[in-house]
């Protein structure tokens, strides 16, 4: 049989196998240029002159194919020494061995207008394609790549299980209306990257349905949703293009973003937050959302009550995700370069803000919300920017946010302060300090329900020391203090939202939104006119 008439049959089976071909010889070998193809089984075609030096060539073989990996091989033909293969004919021999038909697979559920154009692009670019539709019409091979694997099956579920789905496949869900059935199916299963084509809506319902429901929280975060770069795409060849993107950032373990040399201002260009409140959270979202790169500096045990919506929570989980976002634990300001790098928000240990010099940020925002100054200076970065009461736009800080709720929330003020802090939380269905939970007593945390509960007013919700903690009124659990943390008595420690079930406390608010906006604002205007011209800025009154 003919090596490269076969390699071909197995290229286009995409089935892997391995080229081994003498690249050097000296002295005595059994062969001096061969080649040798070795399928996934070990079973060849060819040789490269047989004996202990062959044999150990296969087994060079198959380990590159399971790491995917071509390598070189030295054979000395003697029994002792480095590199001996246990013979006595006294040459050396080096053998390249190359790797092939090794394609990725990408698994496309749903045979819609969009994955017929991710389809053809993906083979295009290499992949071996998969398809599957509960609908036939939808699977017309004219539609798809001629090598394509189509697939009609009663159910996506049944579909799923069909597709002999592997943990190096690359997986999109994309269904006119099933993609939950789908998506149950497959966020338990390793893949090597699993996408779902959906607004942000849709995602955060099946982000809080799939936490009731139990999913574990390492399994939700490895779905990228929605999914694709954000290039402004609405055919679908540009969603394609937008999709296969981020499928080829993952695939060559890329960093992304752009290579142009003179970048969009917020290009690399790296803020640091103080705080990681829900709050925080939001003003870090906008930014990164917008091409920053956010950093953001806590102290050791944050006091947070919004845990799924504060990317503090990765002080104590290591890592959490925010819609769709990622936060990470760091333990360096050389770490958190890293992280933010790599698309992440990286979360450091700095109360004191020593990491600030090694960071070298091109922005600080002080979000604490402690109503108070917590030693913020304008001189921390170029651009130093502030949210709410207890700072001076021109004094101590570029910018001011202003945090009250009402006609001016998220108003940017150049020169001077926000306004008082009121004291009374927002009006939820004629609810305000009524919805808020403090401790009576000082002592040890312990939650006694979820975020996301729903209680009923008087049920306890949690225990500090001996004390049983209840609720106010009856909703949803949207806010909760993590366990072990040590309070005083009228800390804060939960919030119940009265809207119960309709309540959404997987999303950030519309006021940390409103911030966000307001920060991202006075930092672009700040970015373009340069702060000595902050004294020309007008603040509208």
């Amino acid at each position: 049989m003919n090596i490269f008439s076969e390699a071909a049959k197995l290229e286009e089976q995409n089935r892997p196998f391995a080229l081994a071909q003498i690249v050097d010889s000296r002295g005595s070998t059994p062969r001096h240029s061969a080649q040798m193809l070795v399928r996934e089984d070990g079973t060849i075609i060819g040789t490269i002159g047989g004996g202990m030096v062959e044999r150990k060539v296969i087994d060079e073989a198959l380990d590159a194919l399971r790491e995917k990996k071509p390598r070189m091989f030295h054979g000395r033909m003697a029994r002792n020494g480095v590199d001996a293969v246990g013979s006595d004919c006294g040459g050396a021999m080096s053998v390249y061995i190359s790797v092939h038909g090794l394609r990725p697979r990408l698994v496309l559920i749903g045979g819609g207008h969009v994955n017929r154009a991710i389809a053809q692009g993906a083979a295009l670019l290499g992949f071996e394609i998969a398809v599957a539709d509960i609908y036939k019409e939808s699977l017309n091979p004219d539609y798809f790549p001629p090598s394509a694997e189509l697939l009609h099956a009663d159910s996506f579920s049944a579909a799923v299980e069909q597709l002999d789905i592997k943990p190096d496949n690359f997986v999109l869900i994309a269904t006119n209306n099933k993609d939950r059935e789908a998506l149950d199916k497959l966020i338990v299963q390793p893949v090597a990257w699993l996408g779902l084509l959906a607004s942000r809506r849709k995602v955060q319902v099946f982000l809080r349905q799939m936490r009731e429901n139990g999913v574990d929280e390492s399994d939700i975060a490895r779905l990228h949703a929605p999914v694709g770069f954000n290039i402004g795409a609405e055919t679908p060849h540009e969603i394609a293009i937008s999709v296969l993107a981020e499928i080829l950032q993952v695939k060559n373990h890329a960093v992304g973003g752009l290579m142009m040399a003179a970048p969009h201002p917020s290009q690399h260009q790296r803020v640091v937050i103080r705080g990681a409140g829900d709050i925080a959270t939001g003003v870090a979202l906008r930014l990164w959302h917008a091409g920053f790169k956010v950093i953001m500096l806590e102290v050791e045990k944050p006091t947070v009550i919004r845990r799924s919506v504060a990317f503090a929570q990765a002080v104590f989980q290591g890592e959490t995700q925010v819609e769709g976002v990622t936060a990470r634990r760091v333990a360096s300001a050389e770490e958190a370069i890293s992280a933010a790098d790599n698309g992440m928000i990286p979360v450091l240990i700095d109360p004191l803000c020593q990491s600030l010099e090694r960071l070298k940020p091109g922005c600080v925002v002080d979000a604490i919300l402690a109503k108070e100054n917590m030693g913020t200076r304008s001189d921390m970065a170029p651009i130093t920017i502030a949210l709410g009461p207890g700072f001076s736009a021109g004094k101590d800080c570029h910018a001011v946010i202003e945090t009250n709720r009402g006609h001016w929330l998220g108003q940017v003020i150049y020169q001077g302060t926000a306004q008082e802090n009121t004291g009374i939380p927002g009006n939820i269905q004629g609810h305000t300090s009524r919805r808020v939970i403090r401790a009576p007593v000082a002592g040890v945390m312990n939650a006694r329900v979820q975020l996301g509960d729903i209680v009923s007013e008087g049920d306890v919700i949690a225990r500090i020391g001996e004390t049983d903690i209840l609720a106010p009124l009856s909703g949803m659990v949207r806010g909760l203090l993590n366990d072990g943390l040590v309070v005083n008595s009228g800390f804060k420690i939960g919030d119940i939202d009265p809207r119960g079930a309709a309540a959404d406390f997987t999303s950030v608010s519309d006021k940390a939104r409103a911030i966000g906006g307001g920060v991202l604002e006075a930092l672009m205007t700040l970015m373009h006119q340069g702060v000595k011209s902050t004294r020309e800025l007008v603040t509208v009154a």
